[in-house]
């Protein structure tokens, strides 16, 4: 779905919340495999039975694409992102798991180098099935004010 969002329109404390996403045993290898990341801890099952997690664990990469993707469910022509910060891994995340997202809009600020553009920080929230917080990060977009352009 397309609409046009712009500057103005963001309300700092809006919710929004996804849908849920089983992470699955061909999803940690369908990443290692486009990362390389083949670190026994996400690989080895038995090495993993070693570890304080006891089992496997997806990647925190992998955790954070398919996070981000689950909230990716509007195009705004008005709008790109910036990029990601405060990224922190909080919990692991296990083959099986359900994951979903609340991203919640944090601040708006003046764009000093476009004054046309503001910035837009969401902050995003992914739990598990149990409701543990598994990730946290701050995603930054890039935002048209009206009548410029």
């Amino acid at each position: 779905m397309e609409q046009t969002i712009y500057f103005e329109d963001y309300e700092i404390g809006s919710v929004r919340e996804s849908i849920g996403r089983t992470i699955t045993e061909t999803d940690i290898v369908i990443h290692a495999g486009q990362t390389g990341d083949f670190f026994p801890h996400h690989m080895d099952a038995e090495f993993a039975k070693t570890t304080d997690f006891g089992r496997r664990i997806a990647h925190g990469t992998l955790t954070f694409s398919v996070a981000v993707g689950m909230t990716a469910n509007l195009i705004n022509p008005a709008a790109f992102s910036y990029g990601y910060d405060r990224l922190r891994f909080i919990n692991p995340v296990f083959i099986g798991d359900t994951i979903h997202v609340k991203v919640t809009l944090k601040e708006k600020r003046e764009n000093p180098k476009h004054p046309e553009r503001g910035f837009v920080t969401e902050a995003l929230e992914v739990f598990n099935q149990d409701g543990k917080l598994v990730l946290v990060c701050e995603h930054v977009m890039s935002c048209l004010k009206k009548g410029c352009c």
